[in-house]
């Protein structure tokens, strides 16, 4: 595992975490991840801010850029560190949602959306993607991060996600309390879509979810913190998502009852 703030999962896999802080104090963190590819290139999901330790890392193993063959921005919200990696690594094609390339129309971005089919083919042979139904992907209200393309590194048993679900380990004083926690995001309530069968559009894909998350060993998830094999205490990622699919009823329920 390389120190500090880059952890090394699995095969050709590495988690870069970055500062986020909040009203300039509270640092809540935020995410990039380190890919090799099949074919020897490498691709890195979302952005972070580069400090020396992480330019650095990225510059060591990519050649300073030169076999960094994509960005995949995957979050329709995190866009703060999308212009400074692209400054970074010119040459790495890019690649984000719709609101990505309204945020930064002057950003040469590729016309595959991440959030869609055919951006997901052109990394099939190293990825899996996942995006939830039932929810609006790109809400209005800004302040709803629920929505984020997850994606799955094959190689590493890897889950790298945005938002969508969260991972919080609890300090050692208060694990009489609980160790850790795997969640969805608490906005879903409030992208729901306001529909019949949004619930059960979501309920599908949670289940999709679980199937798909049965060969995961690890998630990286945006905030705070990264969930490895080797501190999961023996309960598998799927049953994770499972149990907080179930955690979810009684918003589900609710939702349903109103919109059908």
């Amino acid at each position: 595992m390389t120190a500090g703030s880059i952890l090394s999962i699995g095969r050709n896999f590495w988690n870069i975490r970055g500062d986020l802080r909040i009203a300039g104090v509270v640092n809540i963190g935020t995410q990039m991840s380190l890919a090799k590819r099949a074919n020897g290139q490498y691709v890195l999901l979302d952005a972070c801010g580069l400090d020396d330790e992480r330019r650095a890392f990225v510059d060591q193993e990519t050649g300073d850029g030169r076999h960094l063959e994509a960005v995949l921005h995957l979050h329709p919200f995190h866009t703060l560190f999308v212009e400074e990696l692209h400054r970074r690594y010119p040459h790495a094609k890019l690649y984000g949602t719709a609101r990505h390339k309204g945020h930064a129309p002057d950003l040469p971005w590729q016309p595959e959306l991440t959030n869609e089919a055919a951006c997901h083919a052109l990394f099939a042979e190293d990825f899996d993607f996942s995006v939830p139904r039932g929810v609006d992907f790109i809400p209005a209200n800004e302040s709803l991060h629920f929505s984020s393309v997850l994606a799955f590194h094959r190689a590493s048993r890897t889950l790298h996600v945005d938002d969508t679900l969260c991972y919080v380990r609890i300090p050692k004083v208060l694990s009489f309390i609980k160790q850790d926690l795997l969640g969805f995001h608490p906005t879903l309530s409030k992208v729901l879509e306001r529909r019949a069968g949004a619930v059960s559009d979501f309920r599908a894909w949670t289940k999709e979810l679980v199937a798909h998350s049965r060969d995961v060993e690890n998630v990286c998830a945006a905030h705070l913190h990264t969930l490895m094999h080797a501190e999961s205490g023996g309960v598998s990622i799927s049953a994770r998502i499972e149990k907080a699919a179930r955690d979810l009823e009684p918003k589900l329920t609710a939702h349903e009852r109103r919109f059908g």
